[in-house]
């Protein structure tokens, strides 16, 4: 009975760290897909790209408590959902006022919006909860 419940603790562990920063991919898919959409230049774009090349590496700095994959292709990962985003982004701006409406502009950011809460609330929890001493 003993090794049966050491099995489920071994199982529960291992699927919960089983990704490395899941909740900060969907952040970094809607920024990007915010910036495709706005594609200009000016201060506001240069902020946006700061954030994203923030969010592309910072992720990986975080406690973890599994092992973490090799920082090449993690970051090669998180810039083909950065590429994903802008190449979505500008074709959604290209779309909004001609097949969607106008007011579809702001669904990126809402949809931005919502991932960083979750995303927040799921990092201050993590770092948060009680564990038991080992």
């Amino acid at each position: 009975m003993k090794a049966v419940a050491e099995a489920r603790q071994i199982a529960a562990v291992s699927t919960e760290n089983q990704s490395i920063a899941a909740d900060t991919t969907f952040v970094l898919f809607f920024l990007s897909l915010d910036l495709g959409q706005r594609a200009g230049v000016g201060f506001d774009a240069v902020l946006s790209t700061l954030t994203l090349i923030i969010f592309v590496v910072l992720p990986y700095l975080l406690p973890y408590d599994g092992a973490k994959p090799n920082f090449g292709q993690w970051v090669a990962g998180r810039m083909a959902v950065v590429a994903l985003g802008l190449v979505i982004g500008v074709m959604f701006g290209q779309a909004v006022g001609v097949f969607l409406p106008e007011s579809f502009r702001f669904v990126p950011l809402t949809l931005l919006i919502i991932a960083g809460v979750i995303s927040c609330y799921l990092r201050f929890y993590g770092l948060f909860r009680l564990r038991l001493a080992k």
